[in-house]
């Protein structure tokens, strides 16, 4: 019996240290600490913002409109990057989001922002890309992608119905 307790408590530590480090080998007390959020809002569910956005720059071209987005550093976005350049058709829903069902899931970290802007790009299940174009509060939990810098004339250019949208890496 002491035997195999000798064997085994060794084993269990060794075990818990590999669950407790990131994919680099990292160990963050917070990892969900990696997405874009308003620095210093008071938003329960959100995170601080990613200081390093090389590389995280994306276009949303629709129509003859270009804008501008910060993405978030994750693994959802990663998968999402490996899959641009995109043009996608968006359907309408509510009347506030535009969104489109992907063929595969992307890795997911959900949550409630508990307030929607105008502008997030965010990841609904897991294979769902939604583009908010009016801000409202939410009760749903979303994986956040990144939103639009400036999202002035985002309603306008999506329209009310279906619209194609590009998107690219700036």
């Amino acid at each position: 019996m002491k035997q195999s307790r000798v064997i085994l408590y060794p084993l269990l530590v060794f075990i818990l240290a590999i669950m407790a480090c990131n994919s680099d080998g990292s160990m963050d007390p917070n990892p969900d600490n990696n997405e874009l959020e308003n620095p210093g809002a008071e938003n329960p569910g959100t995170d601080s913002t990613d200081a390093d956005t090389s590389g995280n720059r994306l276009k949303i071209i629709i129509g003859t409109r270009t804008f501008n987005a910060t993405l978030v550093s994750s693994p959802t976005v990663r998968a999402f990057k490996a899959r641009l350049p995109m043009t996608v058709n968006m359907t309408e829903l509510n009347g506030n989001e535009k969104l489109y069902n992907f063929s595969s899931a992307l890795p997911t970290n959900a949550s409630n922002p508990r307030n929607i802007a105008a502008g997030d790009l965010m990841l609904y299940g897991s294979a769902t890309l939604v583009l908010f174009y009016e801000s409202f509060p939410t009760s749903y939990s979303y994986t956040r992608l990144g939103k639009i810098d400036n999202a002035s004339g985002l309603a306008a250019a999506v329209g009310s119905g279906s619209v194609s949208v590009r998107f690219e890496m700036e």
